[in-house]
């Protein structure tokens, strides 16, 4: 995981900040997951949720203004840490 998100931080860096960034995620369709990743963004974040069809995962699109390239790779940080969560 490391090595991924050293390869988006140089990719990041290239871009000005702050700016409006698009997190991904693919979980499985549980409450508690959902609302894990929820928990990581505040009120002012663009938060849209899409189930699966056969509705096992759920995708989770958030839009929210990041001050900097850290902010952005503490929150993949933080992610990583609820079971089954995929980031894209």
């Amino acid at each position: 995981m490391e090595e991924t998100l050293s390869k988006l931080k140089i990719q990041l860096d290239l871009l000005e900040w702050p700016n409006v960034y698009l997190f991904k995620f693919i979980i499985p369709n549980q409450p508690e997951q959902i609302a894990q990743v929820s928990a990581l963004f505040d009120e002012t974040s663009e938060i849209t949720f899409q189930p699966s069809s056969n509705l096992k995962y759920t995708s989770i699109s958030v839009r929210e203004l990041m001050l900097d390239v850290d902010s952005i790779i503490e929150k993949y940080r933080k992610a990583a840490a609820i079971k089954g969560i995929i980031s894209l």
